[in-house]
């Protein structure tokens, strides 16, 4: 006899991962699973510092989310997590490699989104300002809308990319479905 499963109703996915996935950012006393310093030893690389805000649709700071990281520089998988109330104005910060172009593709990193009101995890990626000649060649970035695509590029200012991530709103960031 076969039984019919039904869907399992949604429920938002935060604030409860903060428990066990970004103890930091609420004052426990718990070791994280994982960091936001990703670069290792790895010589010869240009290791960089990704820095940014995430905002709601009335352009506030959203202190309680939570950011995972992943990046392939052709070689090398690399994985982290943040929570934005980790540091006192609510930014996340990600120290790890530059990536390489991979399969023809221009350096990316992938970000995803938790926060309280979700229903499901937010997916991006974005690419670097410096990196305009490959970018140009990119197919995903090019899937996106030219007067969108500025959403989803890091900028570079100093020894730091700057990405800020707008959940909603005129500057909304470009999320992909995965």
């Amino acid at each position: 006899m076969s039984t019919k499963m039904l869907q399992t109703p949604s429920q938002t996915v935060g604030p409860y991962f903060a428990y066990g996935l970004t103890p930091k950012q609420y004052g426990y006393d718990f070791k994280n699973l994982t960091t936001n310093i990703l670069e290792s030893v790895l010589e010869g690389k240009e290791i960089i510092t990704i820095k940014g805000k995430i905002f709601d649709g009335e352009n506030k700071v959203i202190p309680d989310a939570m950011i995972e990281l992943w990046q392939n520089d052709g070689e090398h998988n690399f994985f982290g997590r943040f929570g934005t109330g980790s540091e006192s104005d609510s930014h996340f910060a990600f120290q790890t490699i530059k990536p390489n172009s991979v399969d023809g593709q221009a350096p990316f990193v992938t970000l995803i989104v938790f926060m309280r009101g979700q229903l499901i995890h937010s997916y991006t990626r974005f690419y670097f300002s410096d990196e305009t000649e490959l970018n140009k060649q990119d197919l995903v970035l090019n899937s996106v809308p030219a007067e969108r695509q500025n959403t989803i590029i890091a900028q570079k200012k100093d020894s730091c990319y700057e990405f800020n991530i707008y959940m909603q709103g005129e500057n909304e960031t470009v999320f992909f479905e995965v």
